[in-house]
């Protein structure tokens, strides 16, 4: 019609003064839950029901995210398993420091100086195996914390990422198809000749929708962006870490074993031990005494009269008052709190370790047993059998 027009052209128009919030509709939010639900449907189920998935399925971040989800499983299983393990070694560690404890105590008391040497070497023996395991436990603790980090801290932002992401793309794709579904309103009407009130009075809904869908868009792309720069930094993370970390973890355990055989050959042979012993050693003191159960007749005794004898003055000025209150005191162990201090020790030393939540006599879960029937897990052959 312009075209044909001989004369000035006037064109009258409104501008559009869009707010994005208000095309973000009832309409735009029903759409973005049915993609949502598309998506987590199967490619039958979906073509039942007639419904398209390609647009969805075919994203290239939808298979990256599975294999992300698959690396967070076995970090998980990785972190449980090495933190059972040093909970198992410091548990070993805490019985070789008990040994220590107490060869050190039977060689303070044993008279014969050969054999009190003897429990000592070997009670240092058993403390200085302690103390390495410490060592070796605390030289792996930072390798726990980084790959605690990568687990709890770099996998849930980019999954975090990844949401804000399908977010975004199911909002452009409901754009996308509220606007297919106003064209073809359109062509509706021009094919039957009747007029149209919204693009009568200016088509102001179609081009705020085209508004949201632009911006939808950009925000669409720049997250798709985000995702993929750090899908890509934590498969780096992971090619690159992973090997090296586990290295420096068999290391730690081989040269605790090693360092431990060494000081096995270093000490000379203390065995056996020649121990004088006195005639009374296997002769313990019992504050009861045995007596052996004999039946006795019942004899009935008859009844006396009750005479009053007034209490007699003590002559050690109340001293059997004071036995009496004192009476029981010295089976008191005082080792209980020697035993208390040591437990809240270990507790804090567990703390500091990060082991304090490991509990051995749980059932540890396995690393997926779903994740080596993966097809992308290399085949082992019989080397599991």
């Amino acid at each position: 019609m312009i075209q044909a027009a001989t004369s000035e052209v006037t064109i009258h128009y409104n501008k559009l003064h869009a707010d994005p919030t208000q095309g973000e509709t009832l309409d735009i939010v029903l759409k973005k839950m049915k993609h949502r639900l598309v998506e987590r449907m199967s490619s039958s189920t979906a073509d039942t029901l007639g419904l398209s998935r390609a647009i969805l399925c075919n994203d290239s971040l939808v298979k990256r995210l599975q294999e992300l989800e698959r690396t967070e499983s076995m970090y998980k299983g990785l972190v449980e398993h090495a933190k059972r393990m040093l909970k198992a070694h410091f548990d070993v560690l805490q019985t070789y420091q008990q040994f220590g404890n107490i060869f050190a105590a039977i060689s303070v008391r044993e008279p014969q100086p050969r054999a009190s040497e003897a429990f000592r070497i070997f009670s240092e023996l058993h403390r200085n195996l302690e103390k390495d395991g410490i060592k070796m436990i605390k030289s792996l603790k930072p390798i726990l914390a980084d790959m605690g980090t990568y687990l709890h801290k770099a996998i849930p932002d980019t999954k975090l990422t990844v949401k804000r992401y399908a977010d975004a793309k199911f909002t452009y794709l409901s754009y996308c198809l509220k606007i297919k579904e106003m064209d073809d309103e359109e062509h509706s009407y021009a094919a039957i000749q009747e007029p149209l009130y919204r693009v009568e009075t200016g088509n102001y809904e179609y081009r705020l929708i085209l508004r949201c869908r632009q911006e939808a868009r950009v925000k669409f792309a720049k997250l798709r962006s985000d995702v993929l720069e750090k899908i890509e930094l934590l498969e780096c993370k992971h090619a690159r870490d992973l090997a090296s970390q586990l290295r420096k973890f068999i290391q730690g355990l081989s040269t605790l074993a090693s360092e431990t055989v060494e000081r096995l050959e270093s000490i000379p042979n203390l065995f056996p031990i020649e121990v004088d012993l006195k005639a009374s050693a296997f002769q313990y003191k019992s504050a009861l005494k045995f007596q052996p159960e004999e039946e006795l007749e019942e004899e009935v005794h008859q009844a006396e009269e009750a005479i009053e004898i007034p209490p007699a003055k003590s002559s050690n000025g109340g001293r059997d008052t004071i036995d009496e209150l004192l009476a029981g005191f010295e089976e008191i162990d005082l080792n209980k709190s020697s035993a208390a201090s040591a437990a809240e020790s270990n507790n804090d030393l567990l703390v500091e370790l990060g082991l304090a939540d490991i509990d051995l006599s749980a059932g540890a879960s396995t690393m997926g047993a779903n994740l080596l029937e993966d097809p992308l897990i290399p085949d082992l052959g019989d080397f599991g059998k």
